[in-house]
């Protein structure tokens, strides 16, 4: 079992470092990737505060499919390129999005969500998959939370493939 003091009262740099702990704990001696991505969306979804949806999307034969996450059912496959995923995972580029309303080509897998923040994981040298955050709050999404989802996958991301 695990029990992590995790509080979202932190400063960003706490909570991020806290939250990367707590996920290289989960992941500690786990070879499974679906296992490890599971126990991660959990963690994210515990600790995080104002999303309605934490997950990945895999890459698989040159596009996105969805893996574990908490929330709402979501789109299955995503085209490399499409929505904010894809173009997460085709530049190999964190996506933070204010307004996912004025993103050309969003996808809306949930009209709810507002904002969101997608963070490309690699291994090897290419982009796995991505960790995708949606917030029904306009605006959710910081340069601290992005720098620290950002560290949180490059430190997991040889669990996640």
């Amino acid at each position: 079992m695990y029990d992590f003091s995790i509080s979202t009262d932190q400063s960003p740099d706490i909570l991020y470092g806290d939250l990367i702990t707590a996920a290289l704990a989960l992941t500690d001696g786990e070879p499974d990737a679906i296992a490890n991505m599971a126990n991660i969306s959990a963690l994210i979804w515990q600790y995080i505060p104002d999303l309605n949806w934490a997950g990945f999307y895999r890459v698989m034969d040159d596009e996105l499919v969805l893996g574990p996450f908490q929330g709402k059912s979501a789109c299955i496959r995503i085209a490399m390129g499409k929505g904010v995923c894809g173009a997460a995972a085709a530049t190999n580029q964190v996506q933070r999005v204010a307004d996912v309303h004025a993103f050309p080509g969003h996808i809306a897998c949930d009209a709810d969500s507002r904002s969101e923040l997608v963070a490309p994981v690699c291994a090897d040298q290419r982009v796995i998959a991505v960790l995708d955050l949606d917030s029904p709050l306009p605006n959710r999404f910081s340069a601290d939370d992005e720098a620290g989802m950002t560290k949180l996958v490059a430190a997991i991301a040889n669990k996640l493939g």
